[in-house]
């Protein structure tokens, strides 16, 4: 590429300018989608739009025919498949879209600039991602599953490669962060920040879900895990990673209220002062979104704040109403190629984790069935709290096999279960835990395993 292309004054290098540059020039960024599922198709619809300066030039599915369908929801009537990372650039180079069954024909394609990874899953999402960055590509993870379970040592993974990897705007977290960045850029000291929930309750199971599942064309255990506090609380555990902040208990406070600026009261000031906190609210108008809150003790400044009518402090809170996810990915996608700013990442080690506890009395010899099942919710518990017990973490926890009963409500630990087979994934989290050793000697217990299948 030509270096003086987008070479631009500065006052003009905003997102939308340098995107409007690039599609003056021809040179969109190029996304390859790896996934069509509901999340996928909504981003694909988006996409497809078309938005200036963004081009979806592939979708890698495993199952062709929902790639297919995500490319005709988005309005999209002609593409070609490709077999080979060299056949897709060579036609993503041509103008084509790219539809292909196997994620490395992208992932290793030199003509996509980011890859979305949209797939749901975990240890063929990490698969995905390590496969990306080991060819040069930056990666927007819409994936809470594997960003709080292994996103540090990923961030790492991409920060030795030099490219960049992030959650995305519009995802709960990435508006928190958003909201948090822009707090602290104007002087503001941010001591919590969160969700913005409508209900939670920890006992939700495929069962109760599936007339929600089936009337918004959604996988049921996926919106399972809406309901029971797991995603919350992988959400908050991306958001915590990223900030430093940690849990005043495990699960969250999450007060009930009318409206979310009601937390500025409601939410305990020790631990938003001792270093902060990520939390949620249950039922407060604007009723989605993300909250930050801030401290400030300046008589002069309460004041002021007290006549724009922000409260009588010191605690304050800012909020967004709304959280679009394939609407606001967008951005992330921009500010990953253009700027290299990811939306939301990792600062360095965990400092949460989702641990896995169970719905119902559990027994001996049951195999969990993972996020949004039947066996187990996941709470956000601080990191130290976490190994201190050797709790298994929720997106570890399918097809783990229970050694023993256990009581519901209590969380299931590495030490109780079997677990399958090495997967990628606990390779990853064995990384993850010697670059970021914890204070409890439990992070090396052993794991015991099945034999793998030959």
């Amino acid at each position: 590429m030509d270096s003086n292309l987008f070479k631009i004054p500065p006052h003009d290098s905003s997102i939308h300018s340098m995107l409007k540059m690039r599609a003056q020039h021809g040179r969109p960024i190029r996304v390859g989608m790896i996934g069509a599922g509901a999340t996928g198709r909504a981003i694909a619809l988006q996409l497809g739009t078309p938005i200036p300066g963004i081009r979806l030039a592939g979708i890698a599915n495993r199952t062709p025919a929902h790639g297919e369908r995500a490319l005709r929801e988005a309005g999209i009537e002609t593409w070609e498949t490709a077999d080979a990372a060299k056949d897709a650039a060579a036609r993503i180079g041509r103008g084509a879209l790219v539809l292909t069954d196997d994620p490395q024909v992208l992932t290793r394609c030199d003509a996509i600039d980011l890859i979305v990874e949209v797939t749901g899953s975990v240890d063929f999402a990490a698969s995905v991602v390590l496969d990306a960055i080991a060819h040069g590509k930056s990666v927007a993870m819409v994936n809470a599953e594997l960003d709080s379970l292994i996103g540090p040592v990923l961030k790492a993974r991409a920060d030795e490669a030099g490219v960049v990897l992030t959650h995305t705007d519009g995802d709960e977290p990435g508006v928190a962060m958003t909201l948090m960045r822009y707090v602290q850029s104007i002087g503001l000291r941010p001591v919590a920040g969160g969700n913005i929930k409508g209900m939670v309750d920890y006992y939700r199971t495929p069962e109760t879900q599936q007339g929600w599942a089936e009337k918004y064309d959604q996988d049921v255990k996926k919106v399972t895990s809406f309901a029971d506090a797991t995603k919350l609380s992988m959400e908050t555990t991306v958001l915590a990673n990223a900030t430093g902040f940690g849990v005043a208990r495990r699960g969250m406070v999450g007060p009930a209220c009318g409206y979310v600026r009601e937390l500025a009261s409601l939410l305990p000031p020790e631990p938003m002062l001792g270093g902060g906190i990520v939390d949620y609210c249950v039922g407060a108008a604007p009723h989605t979104g993300a909250f930050v809150v801030f401290h400030e003790t300046n008589p002069l400044k309460q004041a002021q704040l007290a006549y724009y009518k922000m409260g009588d402090g010191p605690f304050y809170v800012l909020y967004t109403p709304f959280h679009l996810p394939h609407i606001q990915l967008p951005s992330t996608i921009a500010r990953a190629v253009i700027h290299r700013d990811p939306t939301v990442a990792p600062l360095a080690g965990p400092v949460c984790e989702v641990v896995s506890v169970a719905k119902r009395d559990l027994k001996a010899g049951e195999k969990l069935d993972g996020v949004g099942g039947f066996c187990c919710y996941g709470l956000i518990e601080n990191r130290a709290a976490a190994r201190a017990i050797n709790a298994l973490p929720i997106a570890m926890s399918e097809d783990c096999v229970l050694r023993r009963d256990i009581a519901k409500d209590s969380v299931v630990g590495f030490n109780d279960v079997t677990a399958p087979p090495a997967r990628l994934v606990d390779t990853l989290w064995q990384e993850q835990l010697r670059r970021w050793p914890a204070s409890s000697p439990a992070d090396g217990a052993p794991i015991k395993r099945e034999p793998a299948l030959t």
